[in-house]
C-alpha cells in the first residue's frame, strides 16, 4: 500500500512473521482452537510488530504511531471470509 511507503522507513523482518504466526497459535489454543483466526493475527499483531517497524521522517512531521500504521494495514488486509 501506497502508506507504507510513505511513512516507514524500516519494516519487520522475517523473524517477526515468524513470532506472528508462533504467537497466533498459541493464542489460538489459549481459546481453546487447533487452527490459527485472522483475529488471533489482529490481537498480536500490534505487540509483536510495533518496535520492529520504523517510521520516518515523513509520519513522525505528521504524529503518525507505528500502532496506527499496523492497524491501518490490518484494515487493508481482506480475510478470507470477507473474499466469498
Amino acid at each position: 500500500p501506497k502508506f507504507i511507503e510513505q511513512w516507514i522507513e524500516y519494516g519487520a523482518s522475517v523473524r517477526a512473521a515468524q513470532y506472528l504466526i508462533l504467537g497466533g497459535k498459541a493464542r489460538a489454543l489459549l481459546h481453546g482452537r487447533y487452527y490459527v483466526d485472522f483475529d488471533d493475527i489482529r490481537h498480536l499483531a500490534a505487540p509483536i510488530l510495533r518496535h520492529r517497524i520504523l517510521t520516518n521522517f515523513h509520519a513522525e512531521s505528521e504524529q503518525v504511531t507505528t500502532d496506527q500504521v499496523i492497524a491501518q494495514l490490518l484494515e487493508t488486509v481482506s480475510t478470507p471470509a470477507s473474499r466469498m
